[in-house]
């Protein structure tokens, strides 16, 4: 007799699918935010040695304290204010599994990371849209600082993904003084933003924000799965308690380790990503019919006509891959470009203009 397997799971988690970010084999893939360039060859050496002297035979630290050691003297804080996770993912859903559930509520300002939504749901928490500008994907200040009068988390990106915007510190500190809701910013973006855009050094005076970073991006280490929360001791002692034991291997941890300590020769690649995003935007903008938002992430959010067509033709036709969001609301014909080498943009212009005829 058959048994209906759908039918026991759990009411919260019907209708979830496998994650599934539409990849193809493809030769010049810029549709997930990677940074394509290659690691920096010390570090890739260091990485080497680290990974070759690392025994396999024990258990890594269950809080990865010499890691958290490191990332705390980066950015100024004690190691109590750490937390390092598999990826920002999984901080992320342990931050609603221990402040979300029934009649509690998550607010989200979309178009942004799907993933907080998800999250939620899987949590049994409320999500709380307050939906940013149809015209330049702005933030609604009055309406977030509403919203969040009634919430128990409010996760905001900076800079946003798929927008490429940052949050106006103006209307963190209006969350923080009006509000009583744990403030989350995740900043998984921002070492391509200008200088002094990471609010980490607001941790300290304000015990309801957190600020989420990655090694995935900057740090070119996304297969690595390696993100960390700076946040009160408090948020971290919470999460240091319900969190999957090991969590992070042995491996992640010295190469994570490794690349932070080394994070200096990470500055000219990070430099060259960002005058690279300002030449391809100009190129972008001026293609027939196209709209560009001001980026300060490592892409750009392109509007151009047919996007869905467009994007199909660059991955059968040139072999390009880039993120097609014209299926997501507010998003309609967009396309989010990753910004990568200079041969990759090359490759990717040229093969844009063949698609939309343009000399």
């Amino acid at each position: 007799m058959a048994t209906d397997i759908a039918s026991r799971v759990r009411p919260s988690l019907a209708g979830f699918e496998p994650y599934d970010p539409a990849f193809s084999p493809c030769e010049v893939n810029l549709s997930a935010n990677e940074n394509t360039y290659p690691l920096p060859q010390d570090v890739r050496d260091g990485i080497v040695q680290a990974l070759t002297t690392t025994p396999l035979n024990r258990y890594p630290d269950p809080l990865a304290n010499e890691l958290r050691t490191e990332l705390a003297a980066w950015h100024g804080v004690g190691r109590e204010c750490v937390m390092v996770g598999n990826g920002g993912d999984e901080l992320l859903f342990n931050l609603l599994f221990c402040f979300g559930g029934p009649d509690r509520a998550l607010v989200v300002a979309p178009p942004c990371f799907e993933e907080y939504k998800n999250f939620a749901k899987m949590c049994e928490t409320e999500v709380v849209e307050v939906w940013r500008s149809e015209q330049d994907y702005s933030l609604d200040a009055d309406a977030l600082v509403d919203a969040a009068r009634g919430a128990s988390l409010v996760m905001l990106t900076s800079p946003n993904n798929p927008t490429g915007d940052l949050v106006e510190p103006t209307l963190v500190r209006r969350l923080l003084n009006e509000t009583d809701a744990l403030v989350l910013l995740d900043e998984a973006y921002v070492e391509f933003a200008p200088a002094g855009a990471s609010l980490v050094p607001w941790v300290k005076d304000n015990p309801r924000l957190m600020i989420l970073r990655t090694l995935s991006k900057a740090f070119a280490l996304a297969g690595l799965r390696c993100g960390y929360l700076i946040a009160d001791p408090q948020v971290i002692d919470v999460l240091a308690a319900i969190r999957q034991i090991y969590s992070e291997d042995v491996l992640a941890q010295a190469v994570a380790l490794r690349a932070v300590r080394s994070r200096t020769a990470f500055e000219p690649v990070v430099r060259a990503i960002v005058e690279e995003r300002e030449e391809l935007a100009k190129t972008l903008a001026a293609l027939p019919g196209a709209t560009l938002w001001p980026s300060s992430a490592n892409f750009l959010l392109v509007r151009i006509p047919g996007a869905a067509q467009v994007r199909a033709r660059l991955r059968d036709e040139h072999s390009v891959l880039v993120r097609d969001f014209s299926y997501a609301p507010g998003l309609s014909d967009c396309l989010r470009i990753t910004v990568g080498t200079h041969d990759e943009n090359e490759r990717l212009i040229s093969a844009l203009k063949a698609i939309l005829e343009v000399e």
